[in-house]
């Protein structure tokens, strides 16, 4: 297998306060271990950059967001390798879904396998019109949706649903994904790519307070996990934080002057 030093596999650029992480493993954008290492990297770089304010998971090309998983990788490779693989998988999406920042997966093409696992790691979904399907049909394969799917397909169908979408390993339209609530948007293919930018840039300042965006992710996702009680007392403390920033001063000033708040991100 290739090192991470011998190809890149996920281009990371910054524009405009918005961290793009690209899947760049053409033509299906399936994924390796060598892909997840940078990944990784690529998701860490963007939660310590303070001019990063929102991320943005593409794919590239126009045929696939991502295919999943490296079949012929998975096939070369030992029983002990996969445990590690799936559990570094593991590791990276929960890092995503965890940094307090939004995270929005432009999916301009098939979702499918493990590449609806990561687009479901994301906050915010916007599909490209038919320009593909989603499901997770590893039941086809003798196997179980392994990087995360399992539950959060649990966590964002109705639980019959989600065992009826994997048990049956059907592929369905991003129509029929928006109808079920797995994807936010559809956009127009024309302007796609523009509209998701113009989309991504209203979360950053000086549009909104950038930091409190990630901190309503941060009481949602963390909340979610726990008893109510905790999550209230998460929400008082993230609250408290949004009380001390900047952004919470000039938004408080802004309305009382009858004027648009100017947010800095901090």
């Amino acid at each position: 297998m290739t090192t991470t030093s011998e190809r890149t596999l996920v281009n990371y650029t910054v524009t405009e306060g918005i961290g793009v992480i690209e899947l760049t493993n053409l033509p299906a954008n399936t994924y390796s271990y060598e892909m997840m290492r940078q990944l990784d990297e690529a998701i860490l770089r963007a939660r310590f950059d303070e001019n990063v304010h929102v991320i943005l998971l593409r794919g590239a090309g126009e045929k696939f967001f991502c295919a999943g998983a490296d079949i012929g990788m998975l096939n070369a490779v030992t029983p002990t390798f996969k445990y590690y693989f799936c559990l570094h998988a593991n590791e990276t999406l929960t890092r995503l879904e965890q940094t307090p920042k939004l995270v929005i997966a432009a999916l301009n093409g098939h979702t499918v396998g493990g590449g609806l696992e990561i687009a479901l790691a994301c906050d915010i979904r916007i599909a490209r019109r038919n320009s593909g399907k989603v499901g997770l049909p590893e039941i086809t394969l003798g196997v179980l949706p392994g990087t995360g799917g399992t539950q959060r397909m649990a966590r964002a169908l109705p639980k019959n649903k989600a065992i009826e979408m994997m048990t049956e390993g059907k592929l369905i339209s991003f129509e029929e994904a928006q109808e079920l609530g797995l994807i936010n948007y559809i956009y127009e293919p024309e302007n796609y790519w523009e509209e998701v930018m113009n989309y991504a840039h209203q979360f950053c300042p000086p549009n909104r307070a950038s930091k409190t965006v990630g901190r309503i992710k941060r009481a949602v996702q963390s909340g979610a996990e726990v008893a109510f009680s905790e999550a209230l007392a998460i929400e008082r403390e993230l609250q408290q934080l949004c009380f001390q920033s900047e952004d919470a001063k000039e938004g408080i000033a802004a309305y009382n002057e009858k004027r648009k708040g100017s947010f800095s991100g901090r």
